[in-house]
């Protein structure tokens, strides 16, 4: 029989649908000084790895230019059975390129601003481009839980 944390781990499938749903990322990088720093974002996709996008003088980039490692949490659910998320624990890969930077715009700009149409979210993505800079989270070790599950 299975241990409890390998019965409430969300499969790959799973993952992949609750990551597509509209949550809030936190992200945590380090300070200069060795605290935390942790905000949260929302988050779209760059070649198939969660990503964001920020201004390019933010704490966070500062952080990641020193230091690329990231711990970033999505989760959801207000009483303990219905907890879920996952930790992504990796690298952060700053990215300045406009069309990368507008791909993460665009892919937040449909989960999180239902536009009437793709020049909508061309229009968003573009301005995102402009402006900001991208990271892509390349992830080294995934922690997932769904206590949906301690009932079944």
């Amino acid at each position: 029989m299975a241990n409890k944390r390998d019965r409430i781990k969300l499969t790959d499938e799973e993952l992949e649908t609750f990551l597509q749903g509209r949550h809030t990322m936190n992200v945590a990088t380090f300070n200069h000084d060795g605290t935390i720093h942790l905000v949260a974002m929302w988050y779209g996709f760059l070649e198939g790895a969660p990503a964001f996008h920020t201004y390019g003088k933010s704490q966070k980039i500062q952080n990641l230019r020193r230091d690329p490692r990231i711990t970033v949490l999505v989760e959801d659910g207000e009483a303990y059975d219905e907890l879920r998320g996952a930790e992504f624990v990796g690298t952060a890969e700053v990215v300045e390129d406009y069309d990368r930077v507008k791909e993460i715009g665009a892919t937040t700009a449909r989960r999180y601003f239902d536009p009437k149409s793709e020049d909508d979210v061309e229009l968003i993505a573009a301005g995102v481009a402009e402006k900001r800079v991208g990271v892509r989270i390349e992830i080294e070790r995934i922690v997932s839980w769904d206590h949906r599950k301690l009932n079944s």
